[in-house]
C-alpha cells in the first residue's frame, strides 16, 4: 500500500503553481525551484513530475518549464551582478546546461611543447 494520502490534481492546484511563478519569493525562496513548488503545493517533487509526465496535464509540464526558465533568467542576472554566490550560482547553472571547461594542449605542431590554453564558457543558447 502507498503512503501518505493521494493528493487531488485540480484547478486550485494549477492556480497555486501558477501564483508560485510569480510569487516565489513569498514562498521564502529566492529563485524558483522544483522543491519550493513541492512544498508549496503540499506534494513530493516526484509527485510533480508525474503529473507533468501525463500528456492529460500538459498545463503542468509547461508550469514546470517555466519554474525552470526563470530560476535560469534569475540565476544568470543575480550571479552576473553578485548579487548571489558565484559557486552556488555556477553549480545551479549546470542544470541548465552551461558549463565551465578549460582545455589544455600540452603538444604542438612545432614540437615547442608550448601549452596553449582555451577558456570557454558555453551558453546553451548559442549555436
Amino acid at each position: 500500500m502507498a503512503g501518505g494520502r493521494p493528493t487531488e490534481y485540480n484547478q486550485e492546484l494549477i492556480g497555486k503553481a501558477q501564483d508560485y511563478l510569480t510569487n516565489y519569493a513569498d514562498a521564502g525562496d529566492l529563485v524558483p525551484t522544483i522543491a519550493g513548488l513541492a512544498c508549496v503545493l503540499g506534494v513530493h517533487r516526484d509527485t510533480l513530475y508525474d503529473w507533468a509526465a501525463q500528456p492529460e496535464k500538459q498545463e503542468f509540464s509547461y508550469i514546470l518549464k517555466m519554474v525552470m526558465q526563470y530560476q535560469e533568467r534569475k540565476l544568470v542576472n543575480g550571479g552576473l551582478s553578485d548579487a548571489f554566490n558565484a559557486s552556488i550560482t555556477k553549480m545551479m547553472l549546470t542544470k541548465h546546461g552551461y558549463s565551465d571547461k578549460q582545455e589544455v594542449d600540452h603538444s604542438s605542431s612545432d614540437g615547442s611543447m608550448r601549452p596553449v590554453v582555451n577558456v570557454s564558457f558555453d551558453d546553451p543558447d548559442r549555436s
